[in-house]
């Protein structure tokens, strides 16, 4: 007999032979030119008029879940990823080896009896550590709501359990709960999760990143037990393969937690999906294949028929206004803690440097806010979008800027090591005495980051416990390592970049302060003033969530008078969205045009400009499309040569399918970008 399969890594499917039948999506092991290599059967197919090698193993006799060959043609088709490396999404590295079982056991014990699967996150127990309240409420509630398993009740408010009525009878597959921070978006999911489990279906829950991840699954585990499946990138090879292995074999329904690719877990009868903050740009897979797992997530719940539901305070315009669209938008206005007050804002102006008569980087009021909460015990949280110390290293002398070798970007200044250090490509070096040019001693490091903020702070006030969030903690530093701490208080102020702003629920905190609010407003993206929106709204809606009587926001900016920030600061998400969709409309961007950015890298500017000047003016040839002028990448120039780009906009997706399929192979596609950079 035989099949048609597709290998891991290849751009098209083969044909193969095998003595005995086989089911689509079995996962084999076949020979490809020298390599044996894993790959998924896609159907049975007569003789072909050429030999054929045949299948080397039979890998699971279970087959794949339809639903994830479906994701698979979807990632190919939709987002031009070669079928091969489409189906890399769903086989976890190492598929084909051999797991001793003895590691299995030990893991994660007899899987007839539903032990939790995955590495717990790092950090103490949730029920080491002692449940918080919405845990002890459900430890108390006296009897079985949903399912045998556990004996527990989901509360929920008024305004929770309308809300629920409304998801479930909101139309199509596809339904937004816009909520607004503190509103108790988790209960709606456990609710929701608790119904799939009592008609014997699986749930997955996704969550943007791993610091995210640790918090829900402690609320999951406390309602749900060992139905638990935890999904993450800092887990093994060995760990997601036996994770996957128990997955696909489970005999019962699970509840899988994760960022991005737990989308693809392996379960049969799913019966729900949930996005949380489906706002944030990490569920686009930046690298091959690219994807949104946002469109992925509503082909599979479409294909089933199944909820999908996307939670946020800041929804993206484009999810809003389709979801208005099919009228799928179901609201929460309400905190879910009666005792949840609004947070005091205070704009303040970096310009007048009146208000910083201490300190050149906090203002006055912020420093004061600071000393009476380390005095009454409560904590503060410091929010700058920008790690580092220093952004930018020149010679007071010549004026020559230090720049990455690889990259030709600006070196960002690490005080802590001394060390330079390039965000992008991460090379390293320690600051040189004196200019790599002119030789003078005298470097200047201009602007700040979160490191510098670390050491102002601890500087000010030396007896306070002071920690710094972001991408630079190593390994056991990181919020997800630390939450439990933190919210226990053993931190007092709190330091960092953007994971501080996400769904974090810390009940000793009272103030937040935004070192520089309109940051990233200038970036050339069309998403810069909807990320800088969701980003203030977020971090100021980490006060006010019901845990103390008072609460305060403190917004430095060189820009009050900027539109963003006030509908920001005024919580005014539908004024936030009118004023941006009417800029979207004009521009022509999504929601109103499908977009592509089409970029190409070549050894010389002349080269490269050559190359991308040629094909938009065959691209401007054709009326069904918008060409932006050819123009440098934001990262332009690298080790590898120059890259130029061409965003390509269209009212049909299939027009820039299309045109993509016919491009030059230099040209690299990025198809519904998250921002064009």
């Amino acid at each position: 007999m035989y099949y048609e399969v597709i290998p891991e890594g290849r751009t098209e499917e083969l044909t193969y032979f095998y003595d005995s039948s086989l089911s689509v999506g079995q996962i084999v092991l076949v020979p490809v030119g020298r390599r044996e290599v894993p790959g998924v059967v896609i159907k049975k197919v007569a003789q072909p008029d050429f030999a054929t090698k045949s299948i080397l193993k039979v890998l699971y006799t279970k087959p794949l879940p339809r639903h994830l060959l479906d994701a698979v043609k979807f990632v190919h088709e939709y987002y031009l990823a070669p079928l091969g490396v489409a189906v890399g999404l769903v086989l976890p590295k190492g598929v084909e080896k051999q797991r001793r079982k003895r590691k299995t056991e030990q893991m994660f014990g007899n899987d007839d009896k539903t032990s939790r699967l995955g590495p717990r996150p790092a950090g103490p127990s949730p029920r080491a550590a002692g449940a918080n309240s919405r845990a002890a409420a459900l430890r108390n509630a006296p009897s079985p709501e949903c399912f045998n398993h556990p004996q527990l009740v989901i509360p929920l408010n008024s305004a929770q359990k309308k809300a629920l009525e409304g998801l479930q009878k909101a139309p199509g597959a596809t339904k937004l709960l816009f909520g607004v921070t503190g509103s108790g978006k988790t209960n709606i999911y456990l609710k929701m999760a608790a119904k799939a489990l009592k008609q014997q279906k699986s749930s997955i829950i996704l969550v943007p990143e791993i610091a995210l991840t640790g918090q829900l699954v402690q609320v999951f585990e406390e309602v749900f037990g060992e139905r638990v499946t935890v999904i993450h990138s800092k887990q093994t090879e060995a760990e997601r393969h036996l994770i996957f292995d128990s997955l696909l074999l489970a005999k019962e329904p699970r509840i899988v937690v994760g960022p991005r690719s737990a989308l693809f877990a392996p379960l049969d009868n799913l019966g729900l999906i949930v996005v949380d903050e489906e706002h944030e740009g990490a569920y686009y897979q930046e690298n091959a294949p690219r994807y949104s797992a946002i469109r992925v997530a509503s082909k599979i719940a479409s294909g089933l028929g199944i909820d999908l539901i996307l939670g946020s305070a800041t929804p993206t315009a484009e999810d809003y206004y389709l979801a208005l669209r099919q009228e799928a938008v179901v609201e929460i206005t309400e905190k879910a803690k009666a005792s949840a007050v609004k947070p005091e804002v205070k704009l303040v102006d970096f310009k007048n440097r009146d208000n910083f008569r201490k300190n050149r980087y906090f203002c006055d009021d912020l420093l004061m806010k600071i000393t009476e909460n380390l005095a009454a015990g409560r904590q503060t949280l410091i929010f700058h979008n920008r790690r580092g110390s220093s952004p930018l290293t020149i010679c007071e002398n010549c004026g020559e800027e230090l720049i990455c070798p690889n990259c030709f970007l600006p070196l960002t200044l690490h005080a802590d090591s001394y060390e330079l250090v390039c965000h992008t490509c991460g090379f390293s070096e320690k600051v040189p005495a004196g200019c790599p040019k002119c030789g003078h001693p005298g470097l200047v490091h201009k602007g700040f980051g979160t490191k510098l903020l670390e050491s102002e702070l601890q500087r000010l006030f030396p007896k306070a416990r002071v920690r710094r969030f972001d991408a630079d903690n190593k390994k056991g530093e990181g919020m997800e390592a630390m939450y439990d701490d933190v919210k226990a208080g053993e931190v007092d102020i709190l330091v960092g970049t953007q994971t501080l702003a996400k769904g974090l629920d810390l009940p000793r905190l009272a103030t937040v302060g935004v070192v520089q609010a309109d940051a990233g407003l200038s970036l050339p993206d069309y998403l810069a003033e909807e990320r800088t929106f969701q980003l203030l709204t977020q971090v100021m809606g980490r006060v006010g969530r019901g845990h103390l009587s008072e609460a305060e926001v403190f917004v430095q900016t060189f820009r009050p008078e900027h539109p963003v920030l006030k509908f920001a600061l005024n919580e005014d998400y539908k004024g936030f969205y009118e004023y941006l969709i009417v800029r979207r409309r004009k521009t022509g961007f999504p929601p109103f045009k499908f977009v592509t950015k089409l970029t190409i890298t070549m050894k010389t500017e002349r080269l490269v400009v050559k190359k991308v000047q040629e094909l938009a003016a065959k691209l401007a040839a054709d009326k069904r499309l918008i060409v932006s002028p050819p123009q440098p990448a934001f990262h332009e120039r690298t080790v590898r040569g120059y890259t130029w780009q061409i965003i390509v906009r269209a009212k049909s997706r299939k027009a820039l399918i299309e045109v993509c399929n016919d491009l030059d192979q230099n040209f690299k596609i990025s198809l519904d970008p998250p921002g064009l950079l």
